[in-house]
């Protein structure tokens, strides 16, 4: 069964379907026991970097979170479900992350349109990472009005551009985090989440 975190956040309707839709078992869930369980975990979210971070707080999931990193289990964060995996976010105010992953989230900066939103083609970093086996790359689906500056240039699997060289995608073993939708992604989308339902992600 794979767990998809509802911390009152993410997109949990959208994403469980899209699972479905492949065949796997899916169940949006906030018992820390069920969770722990699973055997793979996804963080969805949609809204601001603080809000989600208490609201992880409140539902004391963020041991949860790190028990799961610790005991190896396959764990991906969708949108800002991957923006908490690292250090910390200045999106209205400093606040800290989850810190799985070093760097920080800032907001885009520049004489264009905030959010990034839309589709925008992948760059694959990393070819001969499991995750890519039979995709090429495309187009995937972003909404995002800050982005990850990542200090550990190993875990930059893909990238996308928008004015600058954005992280679409991090990875480090058994972790993974997409900063597009994949659910919303059409089949590029679909293949990444089908690569990870099945556990080939490292």
């Amino acid at each position: 069964m794979i767990a998809i975190i509802d911390y009152g956040m993410g997109n949990l309707h959208s994403v469980q379907k899209a699972l479905e839709r492949l065949g796997f078992e899916a169940k949006a869930t906030d018992g820390a026991k069920e969770i722990l369980s699973a055997d793979k975990v996804i963080l969805p979210g949609v809204g601001a970097f603080g809000d989600a971070m208490e609201n992880l707080r409140k539902k004391e999931l963020i041991p949860v979170i790190h028990q799961l990193i610790e005991q190896g289990t396959p764990f991906l964060g969708i949108c800002l479900g991957m923006q908490l995996l690292f250090d910390s976010s200045e999106e209205h105010g400093y606040h800290q992350g989850l810190g799985i992953f070093r760097g920080h989230v800032k907001r885009f900066a520049g004489d264009y349109k905030i959010p990034h939103m839309g589709w925008n083609e992948l760059n694959i970093q990393q070819k001969d990472h499991p995750l890519f086996a039979g995709i090429e790359g495309g187009h995937v689906y972003f909404v995002h009005s800050y982005y990850v500056d990542v200090e550990e240039k190993s875990i930059l699997l893909a990238t996308t551009d928008y004015y600058q060289e954005v992280p679409a995608i991090v990875g480090k073993n058994h972790v993974i985090g997409m900063q597009f939708h994949p659910e919303k992604s059409g089949q590029v989308g679909m293949k990444l989440l089908d690569r990870f339902a099945k556990g080939e992600i490292a």
